[in-house]
């Protein structure tokens, strides 16, 4: 890289010894020379031990939505921890803080808060087996719905392992996970019709749930066909499946009643975390009532830290703001004009590239058509991806360098922040041949 790293070079030495990879998630070690640390982040912008500025289009994989170090969302949380951060008990922020989730979106009519999207899809899981009494699953190839072990299967390994689309293999995606596990998930093709329809004729007697995220977030943002949302709600229906909407990334993100409302579909229940506190800990999943009332009643469902006073405190003003100012429309415009200057410099350069996904969250693959599932973006050319990452990084902007993992826009990115963004991209594209 030829951006300064000499303080994160350290930093990885010192922090190597004492943390595996030098890191506390995987996703966050990019080499033993590359891996950047954080020296603090504000609005649009995040900074580096070494002073490095970057405007940054990861915001912490999703859940920046207003923008970093938000002063009013900030104050609350300050003002919150002075009361004491963590009770045993249930306050009057936590029923506001359901009350508004319910209100905004369409499909839930009960909520429980919890603090990381792993929790969430975990718990919906147990309720859907609870309220069905089957326990099988069906989850999408390239979807990630957290990392507990239930769910954690084809979703970022390589598409050549699946297997025929026709008999997918529930890959594991790393060891540890208990090969009786791999018997209680059903993996399938995004955007496939007849797999599905196939699969719920042979077996739907054991499935009590088919989890989706509405686009592909852990795919470069990879869009539902036509229909194919409703087809699920559908068949769900039909066969007394539930209907999980993973919306841990796309919530409070894509709309103020989140991909529900763009998509009109209503599932049985819905997951939520990420933007739902602006970067605090704190995640949420409801749905039906008749559906979420099982829950203490022979269901168990908690958390020391459930309903914690800064997360609540997070809440509350982030969705204060969502709903009552221009917020998403004015980040999802400047996504448009992202995603519309993008493919002026990909044009203007010859390189064949298409866009994909939502304005507030999107990816992009490189020598393809337009893909429609995993499998198909996987033979898009990522190492050109990577490297013309690694040019954009080196200029100041801050993508994952992953391809899977879509860029996110917030609030405070600005006009002049879209457009210095561009002027780099032209630059890289230049700079970086395929």
């Amino acid at each position: 890289m030829k951006v300064k790293m000499e303080k994160s070079q350290a930093l990885w030495r010192r922090a190597a010894k004492v943390m595996p990879l030098g890191v506390n998630s995987n996703f966050r070690y990019w080499g033993e020379d590359q891996t950047p640390y954080v020296q603090r982040a504000e609005g649009a912008y995040l900074w580096d031990v070494d002073g490095n500025r970057y405007i940054d289009y990861r915001l912490a994989f999703g859940p920046i939505i207003l923008g970093h170090a938000h002063p009013k969302v900030n104050a609350a949380v300050a003002e919150a921890i002075g009361n004491g951060s963590l009770y045993a008990m249930t306050s009057e922020r936590e029923v506001r803080v359901a009350e508004k989730i319910v209100a905004m979106c369409p499909g839930v009519e009960m909520v429980r808060l919890s603090n990381t999207g792993t929790e969430v899809t975990m718990h919906a899981l147990r309720v859907a087996r609870a309220f069905t009494g089957r326990e099988k699953v069906i989850k999408f190839e390239g979807q990630y719905h957290g990392f507990h072990d239930y769910l954690l299967f084809s979703t970022y390994s390589e598409a050549s392992t699946y297997g025929s689309r026709r008999s997918p293999i529930p890959v594991p995606s790393t060891s540890g996970i208990p090969r009786a596990l791999h018997e209680l998930v059903i993996t399938l093709p995004w955007n496939d019709f007849e797999i599905l329809e196939e699969t719920l004729r042979r077996a739907w007697f054991d499935i009590a749930a088919i989890i989706v995220e509405p686009l592909l977030g852990n795919c470069a943002g990879v869009e539902p066909a036509p229909g194919w949302l409703e087809f699920i709600r559908k068949k769900c229906t039909e066969y007394g499946i539930v209907f999980i909407l993973d919306e841990v990334k796309t919530g409070f993100r894509m709309a103020r009643g989140g991909a529900q409302e763009v998509y009109g579909v209503i599932p049985d229940l819905a997951t939520y975390a990420k933007a739902l506190g602006n970067g605090y800990p704190i995640a949420a999943f409801g749905g039906k009532r008749e559906i979420m009332e099982v829950i203490g009643r022979g269901v168990a469902q908690g958390g020391t830290f459930s309903g914690s006073a800064v997360g609540v405190a997070a809440a509350e003003v982030t969705l204060d703001l969502l709903q009552n100012e221009p917020i998403l429309e004015t980040v999802a415009a400047r996504g448009r004009k992202l995603q519309a200057g993008l493919k002026q410099v990909f044009d203007g350069a010859g390189l064949q590239a298409n866009i994909h996904g939502h304005p507030a969250m999107f990816g992009f693959s490189v020598g393809i058509d337009m893909p429609k599932n995993q499998r198909e973006w996987a033979r898009s050319d990522r190492a050109y991806y990577l490297r013309l990452m690694e040019a954009a990084y080196e200029r100041g902007v801050m993508p994952d360098y992953d391809a899977r993992e879509p860029w996110f826009l917030c609030y405070a990115h600005s006009e002049a922040d879209i457009d210095e963004t561009l002027s780099v991209m032209e630059d890289a594209v230049r700079a970086v041949k395929r």
